[in-house]
């Protein structure tokens, strides 16, 4: 087997796993897995950033300014404050991707990743039993709103 062959597979198998697991996630592991990439596209940003290889820094910058953009439309606009926070952090974060972007500036990015890194560790500390808890109180009110 060829060295081009045997990556090909690794990458076939990473991406079965990869959707495997977003299939079988719940929607605290979503979001977990959500906030775990957005970090991982600006880490790799960075370093295509300090190795001078633009396009790729965009592409990166760009995946995780997606990512960051569909964690603030999936906020729950009846949490209240801290639904509202969010949004303006998430709102914040993209302004200084895109920033970082332009000005070719990796602290910019550093400094995204240190405002992911806290949510992300808040939604790992979640206990299983309150996340179970939290994901039938949705399901009560899903039904109640569509009867």
């Amino acid at each position: 087997m060829s060295t081009g062959n045997r990556g090909s597979g690794v990458n076939a198998y990473a991406k079965v796993a990869a959707q495997t697991g977003v299939s079988g996630a719940s929607p605290h592991r979503l979001i977990l897995m959500l906030l775990e990439a957005a970090i991982g596209k600006l880490a790799k940003a960075k370093g295509y950033m300090q190795h001078g290889k633009i396009a790729e820094k965009g592409t990166h910058i760009g995946h995780a300014i997606s990512i960051v953009d569909a964690l603030k439309a999936s906020l729950d606009n009846e949490a209240g404050e801290i639904s509202q926070n969010l949004d303006s952090l998430y709102e914040y974060m993209i302004k200084r991707m895109m920033d970082a972007n332009l000005e070719n500036d990796t602290s910019i990015l550093d400094e995204v990743i240190d405002l992911i890194n806290p949510i992300r560790e808040a939604w790992a500390a979640i206990p299983e039993d309150v996340q179970r808890r939290h994901e039938e109180l949705m399901a009560q009110r899903d039904q109640a709103a569509a009867t």
